[in-house]
């Protein structure tokens, strides 16, 4: 072997290296389709994701913990759904994890093999020099006029060559290295997405199971529900559009809050002098409260597309926040309350309209199946219903005393 075969040797292989590393232009391709533009808003979405994660992880342990001290089956019931909900968002928000991950060491590769391309080039055509220099057979050379000459002054050139040669490819070789390590990484964290789609399926099949025994526990009240039902349909229909509508279902909230505010009977006194006048309460401690509800959260976990207050299409502005959830994402309810309205509504898909105590109200729309009834309690995080598919948009409006407010002013 002569003097620079090894160093020939490791050039080939490192040059076979940087060979094997793919391009990976349908990372670049994936990472569009999750809706990212950007390297910068890979990262975004992956921090929003991780803290995403953590929030739901504590709601979903905090509600277990009141899960398991329920003492009545239909709080606990209750309480036991929203735990589920709060964890298919945490799996869901990995998911999200995984994917922008994926996405962003798809996109670290790509740049890491167009480096090696680009340095790939002259590396080769020095290797194939050298290759054919190294080949020569000395006899033949010494027969050839002047061959012998040339030789020797080749081989006195590559001796002082090849140290800096080895010196430049060392970046290269640590690059490559780089390159197996993203190998890797993206290898986890596809396999951490496959587990978690796993979780996902499996979530969602015991929150429907848990929701079907809530509807077989509710059925003795159905018939009060129903007429509920029909009643806030009826409204749906006589609204111009979702403002009225909302404006209709407050003043029937404000309403049931104060009947159920007025006193109890109060029994007739025995003898008339003893008799007592009994002073007006003023105003009830519900129509007065301006607290915002306790623990208020987004229903949805994704990426905000309009703020508050944001000029819309035609000019006009956001009256709530609209966020893009993943397809078919777990919708919740932002806190505690009553259902006022559940169902389709023109313009706005499904719709769920949460009355909650102080006067306050909140509006989901944009479900593509809602699983709650008209004149059902709820806690905070109970599910909803699901988002739709193909880039599915969902609306979260806060409103007190019919004002809109801006949601995240009062998130807890």
């Amino acid at each position: 072997m002569t003097r620079a075969a090894p160093f020939l040797f490791a050039i080939a292989s490192l040059l076979a290296l940087g060979a094997g590393l793919p391009l990976l232009t349908g990372a670049l391709e994936a990472q569009r389709d999750a809706g990212f533009e950007s390297a910068d808003e890979t990262r975004a979405a992956l921090q929003r994701a991780r803290q995403q994660a953590r929030d739901a992880e504590t709601r979903g342990t905090r509600l277990e913990i009141e899960a398991r001290q329920a003492t009545e089956a239909a709080d606990k019931t209750a309480r036991e759904a929203a735990a589920l909900a709060a964890r298919i968002q945490q799996t869901e928000a990995g998911i999200a994890e995984s994917e922008a991950r994926i996405a962003l060491v798809g996109t670290q590769r790509v740049a890491l093999a167009r480096r090696l391309a680009e340095r790939r080039e002259p590396l080769l055509r020095l290797t194939a020099s050298l290759q054919k220099m190294a080949r020569r057979p000395l006899v033949l050379s010494a027969l050839r006029p002047g061959s012998l000459r040339e030789t020797v002054y080749l081989r006195a050139m590559l001796a002082a060559t090849v140290p800096q040669v080895r010196a430049r490819t060392a970046a290269l070789r640590a690059e490559i290295e780089r390159g197996k390590a993203l190998e890797r990484e993206a290898r986890r964290a596809l396999a951490q997405l496959r587990a978690q789609e796993a979780t996902l399926g499996e979530r969602r099949k015991a929150l429907a199971a848990l929701e079907t025994r809530q509807r077989l526990q509710s059925r003795a009240a159905s018939g009060a529900a129903d007429r509920e039902s029909e009643r806030a349909l009826a409204l749906a229909e006589e609204a111009r559009d979702l403002d009225t509508l909302v404006d209709k279902l407050d003043q029937a909230g404000s309403l049931r809050e104060e009947l159920a505010a007025l006193p109890g009977p109060i029994m007739r006194p025995r003898l008339p002098e003893e008799s007592e006048v009994v002073a007006n309460g003023g105003p009830t401690p519900a129509a007065s409260s301006a607290a915002p509800p306790a623990g208020l959260q987004l229903p949805v976990a994704g990426r905000t597309l309009a703020g508050f207050g944001s000029v819309e299409e035609g000019g006009v502005r956001s009256k709530g926040i609209s966020l893009a959830p993943r397809d078919g994402a777990q919708v919740v309810a932002p806190a505690a309350g009553r259902v006022a309205f559940a169902g389709p509504y023109s313009g706005f898909g499904r719709i769920v309209i949460i009355e909650h105590s102080g006067g306050w109200t909140s509006l989901v729309t944009g479900l593509a199946r809602s699983d709650v009834a008209v004149g059902q309690q709820l806690v905070g995080g109970s599910p909803l219903g699901v988002a739709g598919v193909g880039r599915p948009v969902v609306t979260f409006e806060l409103r007190r005393a019919g004002e809109p407010v801006n949601p995240l002013d009062y998130l807890g």
